[in-house]
């Protein structure tokens, strides 16, 4: 065997592994769904890999090891820069998760069998050269191997977590589910709810099955009183599964609307996997808490058979005489017969139906007043929420890179055109899995902005086309709406003119895998 042609084996496979870095990005940012990622992977797959491979297999087939060796060193060179590069630039980066190390294990593995096989066999050695240069058949290979594993791993911890919270006897679990607004709930619910009991929420956006229970297994103590689990889903079962786990007391429902109708296909769809929440807190006889402002709760729900809240002052918790500064919120809670007056930094009619939704329910187990009145006063904004920051020549930012709902994204716009006096700037891709409604969301966020904003940008090509064509409908002057390739280069368009009389709404900063 050639040593030259032993070392360019080294050298690609080590390659090979640098590779695997965006399709693994992929595969996780597409909840290890392959099918999923190779829906990706179709319109994101690089031409300039097929190529390496068989310029790579030719000069093999030539036995042209020297200058191999050569190309194949360019290739790591290649491979290490663009993985590096890939992962400073992207919004959502690869996460070193146990899993993902396992599929960079399996390929490794994978990748010196193939070069001790090598040794005595081309074939071997040819298909160590495919799989480390053609990095997507790595993934699918390296995933369907760990599979097995996964499942063994999936089950037993899902055991255990059942185990610990069947040995806590007193503790009440909450579950919150919504097409959107949930996070939110969550986080104002546990701050309320932490005035009077031990509480823990499921983090950020830990709202699939592993992820509640990861929670569970790492957070839940004994002295826990109250468990409060987010429960997400873009598939008929999959808040029951998540029930299934915690066997839930109680219920928030946020909201029901057109998210992930990829999956969905109908909004009724939305609304019967999020009522099997409904249906596990009912079994147990527990008590469950809708938002009434949500239409397509309202027009479904028999009313007499759950606590309703929101605006309209015949629920039975319902936010009145509302208004906003600068300084955030101020509005009236009605609790039966009960009325608190809140001041709350968060921003927007969602936020403050949250707030009340919360309330309802922190008022049912028995929160006082005051208590309610003090954590809501102390509630920050969510992280990405409508939060308001400093941004780039003293302007103000209001960061709600996290809003993905159409109501909310309109809300959201609503709430920039609030900020009198000052230069009002958008910047967005616009919304995406909302099915074959996606244009006409996009088509109504855009003649929204066009409405308030004085300067619009937003993100990518392709994407900004319906919010573009809406924006084009209108008298909005066409030479302050810029369309940017990246959101690098927003934010260099903005930076161009922002200063302390400029407002900025970042609107949904989608990851990289939805943007083009």
């Amino acid at each position: 065997m050639n040593y030259y042609l032993l070392i360019s084996a080294i050298l690609v496979a080590i390659g090979g592994l640098f590779s695997l870095t965006r399709q693994l990005q992929m595969l996780q940012q597409n909840s290890y769904f392959p099918s999923r990622y190779i829906k990706w992977l179709k319109t994101n797959f690089s031409v300039t890999s097929i190529l390496v491979f068989f310029v790579s297999s030719a000069l093999l087939a030539l036995k042209f090891y020297f200058i191999q060796l050569i190309f194949i060193a360019l290739y790591l060179i290649f491979s290490i820069t663009t993985a590096v590069n890939t992962q400073k630039k992207s919004i959502k980066k690869l996460v070193f998760t146990a899993r993902v190390k396992r599929l960079y294990s399996a390929a490794a593995v994978l990748f010196v069998i193939l070069f001790a096989v090598g040794l005595f066999n081309n074939i071997a050695l040819l298909s160590l050269f495919l799989l480390a240069i053609l990095s997507p058949i790595t993934c699918i290979i390296t995933w369907g191997i760990t599979l097995p594993i996964e499942k063994t791993f999936t089950k037993w911890y899902i055991s255990d977590a059942k185990r610990i919270l069947k040995s806590n006897k007193n503790l009440k679990v909450i579950g919150i589910t919504g097409s959107y607004g949930k996070t939110t709930t969550k986080f104002i619910l546990t701050r309320i709810l932490s005035e009077k009991y031990n509480t823990v929420c499921t983090p950020q956006s830990f709202n699939t099955p592993m992820g509640v229970v990861r929670t569970i297994r790492e957070q839940l103590k004994p002295q826990t009183e109250i468990f409060i689990c987010e429960m997400g889903a873009k598939n008929i079962g999959d808040i029951k599964e998540i029930c299934d786990i915690v066997n839930p007391q109680y219920a928030l429902i946020s909201s029901v609307g057109p998210q992930h109708l990829e999956t969905f296909k109908t909004v009724d769809n939305v609304f019967n996997t999020k009522l099997e929440l409904a249906a596990a807190v009912e079994k147990n006889g527990g008590n469950v808490f809708v938002n009434g402002d949500s239409k397509e709760i309202i027009n479904r729900i028999d009313k007499t058979k759950y606590t309703v809240y929101g605006t309209d002052n015949t629920f039975y918790c319902s936010a009145q005489d509302i208004s906003y500064g600068r300084n955030g919120s101020e509005f009236t809670v009605n609790l039966e017969d009960q009325k608190i007056t809140l001041n709350s930094k968060l921003l927007g009619l969602h936020s403050i139906i949250n707030i009340t939704g919360a309330c309802a329910l922190a008022h049912s187990l028995g929160v006082s007043a005051d208590d309610i009145k003090y954590a809501v006063a102390s509630l920050k904004p969510t992280e990405h929420r409508l939060e308001i920051k400093s941004s780039v020549n003293g302007s103000v930012m209001i960061d709600d890179a996290y809003n993905a709902n159409p109501e909310g994204s309109i809300e959201a716009v609503r709430v920039l055109g609030s900020f009198e006096g000052m230069k009002k700037v958008i910047i967005t891709p616009g919304l995406i899995e909302l099915g074959n409604k996606e244009y006409d969301y996009n088509f109504a966020l855009g003649l929204e902005c066009a409405k308030i904003c004085d300067i619009i940008i937003f993100v990518g090509e392709n994407r900004s086309k319906p919010l573009s064509d809406a924006v084009l409908t209108t008298d909005f002057d066409k030479n302050n709406m810029f369309i940017a390739k990246s959101f690098q280069e927003a934010y260099a368009i903005y930076s161009s003119f922002a200063n302390k009389d400029t407002v900025l709404l970042i609107e949904n900063d989608l990851p990289d895998n939805y943007l083009n």
